[in-house]
């Protein structure tokens, strides 16, 4: 197993060139579509709204959303099962959401927040489902903590985390996927570095519990991703 590294990616860094910012962004759609980030979610949404009847107006929270790709996908999955949806999509960056403005641009119901994840300015309870994906990485383990505490208090049903997970196999293919299918500096440098900064399944589940949630599961993905569900109790 190779250690954690908190070396920062660009993508956290300021003042990107715009069309170097597009394109990288757009890696990680391909990325999120080829690689089962939106399935991942759309794997465990299902179950965690079964409660809910279908014509229940759906509150749903996207925290540190990037491109606004995943989304997007939760509004074609909301149409094909008859489900009124109202998304509110956040960033902690203006210039990464003003990308996830054009992805989503045109569809209605769909509210866009510059917030930071670890300290969202809402009332607690304010959503059905909170989702945060592809992002945890990107904290440190104390910040982490905080993220997650946030995805509890915001959901009245219950959050899904979904991310990579950090292993030898999967840096080495995201080093050789970085250097094959894209030219992106951004994404050459954050690619594998994203899976060294990413947690194991163990690390997400003591993550967890330092955040007071007790009863989440976490389950692993293929293509290395990983995902904790927590339901709410008596959701």
């Amino acid at each position: 197993m190779v250690r954690r590294r908190e070396t920062e990616e660009l993508l956290d860094q300021a003042g990107h060139d715009p069309a170097e910012l597009a394109a990288n962004l757009r890696d990680i759609r391909t990325v999120n579509r080829l690689a089962g980030g939106v399935a991942t979610v759309l794997c465990h949404l299902p179950g965690l709204l079964s409660h809910l009847p279908r014509g229940h107006p759906l509150e749903i929270l996207d925290l540190a959303t990037g491109s606004g790709d995943i989304p997007l996908s939760l509004v074609a999955w909301a149409e094909r099962q008859g489900r009124p949806l109202h998304l509110t999509v956040t960033d902690r960056s203006p210039e990464i959401l003003a990308e996830a403005r054009r992805t989503l641009g045109g569809v209605p119901g769909v509210t866009f927040t510059v917030c930071d994840a670890r300290a969202v300015p809402l009332p607690e309870r304010s959503f059905d489902v909170v989702l945060c994906s592809l992002s945890l990485h990107h904290f440190a383990p104390g910040e982490a903590v905080q993220v997650l505490r946030e995805m509890d208090r915001l959901s009245r049903t219950g959050f899904i985390l979904n991310d990579i997970r950090r292993c030898l196999t999967g840096y080495l293919a995201a080093w050789a996927a970085s250097r094959v299918a894209t030219r992106n500096r951004l994404t050459r440098h954050d690619m594998p570095l994203s899976v060294l900064r990413a947690y194991t399944p163990d690390e997400l589940r003591a993550l967890l519990r330092q955040a007071g949630i007790r009863d989440a599961s976490v389950t692993t993905h293929p293509l290395f991703r990983m995902a904790a569900v927590h339901r709410q109790g008596g959701a």
